[in-house]
């Protein structure tokens, strides 16, 4: 579960890898095809008690066999360490697995945006050694998502568009189409995306309108496991819910779901095994990935 604006803004890169689709689309800037998308491990110490850790460190198999390497930072304020910092993930990581790597900072402010967006350059003023080329989501450049079919068409994205958007003074009428696109929504689907929107939108107004939708036509969705999934009498009715969310998870990130998966998902009626294929579609990049035991 998160619990703060910062781990949301960039940990539903983590839970939806293919948002970075969206944003890259947003951005207006080509991305090859991916075939499928790794979480990898953000820490980045080499030497103790020096520890770096990138907030999100994605892998991406392109077609061919490439690999790019997509590190997220989600940056509240203006913070010129952080410059020296971005420049040694992505130094370093480069050295330790020769995959070219990418910088997206996101950001929920324009101020704090303009300045990580400005490039980074170490060594000579006419000849730098290295330069640092920030890619960066921020409220000029993330569109607002407003209409209710338009957010539930790519709900990842009305998400981040709620959270980058947090301090808009539009950000009403953001949350409200999102509302309504998560009531059209499988329940367990819609509360990974309703926990995400709570936690951030942090200690902002809107998280006090996004908390009286919930309690008005959301109240269902508080929460990934709900009092009322605790309830053995239900325990068949949550079965049942368990696969269809699954199955509505992996449609809503546009995961191909074959036959014979859904027909795998659709009979077990293993209560725990179900919650871990549940988890495992939030990130999965493939059907098949949600069954894998390694």
């Amino acid at each position: 579960m998160v619990s703060s604006p910062h781990e949301a803004h960039h940990r539903i890169f983590q839970k939806n890898p293919g948002l970075f689709a969206s944003a890259f689309r947003t951005l207006g800037i080509p991305f090859p095809e991916p075939v499928a998308v790794s979480l990898m491990d953000t820490d980045l110490t080499e030497i103790r008690p020096l520890e770096r850790h990138v907030d999100t460190l994605l892998r991406i198999d392109l077609a061919g066999g490439d690999c790019l390497l997509l590190a997220i930072e989600a940056q509240g304020r203006k913070d010129p360490d952080k410059r020296s910092s971005w420049a040694y993930y992505l130094a370093h990581l480069y050295a330790k697995f020769r995959y070219p790597p990418v910088l997206l900072v996101v950001c929920r402010d324009k101020g704090t945006a303009e300045w990580a967006a400005e490039p980074i350059r170490i060594g000579l003023e006419k000849h730098p050694s290295l330069a640092v080329f920030p890619l960066v989501l921020g409220p000029h450049n993330v569109p607002m998502i407003t209409d209710a079919a338009r957010a539930a068409d790519d709900l990842p994205m009305a998400v981040f568009s709620a959270i980058t958007h947090s301090h808009d003074h539009d950000i009403a009428a953001i949350l409200d189409a999102l509302a309504e696109a998560l009531r059209a929504t499988d329940a367990d689907a819609a509360a990974v995306f309703a926990e995400f929107t709570e936690a951030g939108l942090g200690a902002t107004p809107a998280r006090e309108l996004w908390r009286n939708l919930m309690g008005t036509g959301l109240s269902h969705f508080r929460g990934f496991v709900a009092e009322s999934f605790r309830d053995e009498g239900r325990v068949e009715g949550r079965v049942e819910s368990r696969g269809e969310g699954i199955l509505r998870i992996l449609a809503v990130r546009g995961v191909a779901v074959p036959d014979a998966a859904r027909q795998r998902i659709t009979t077990c009626t293993d209560l725990a095994v179900l919650d871990v294929w549940f988890e495992r579609a939030v990130t999965a990049p493939t059907a098949d990935a949600v069954f894998d035991e390694s």
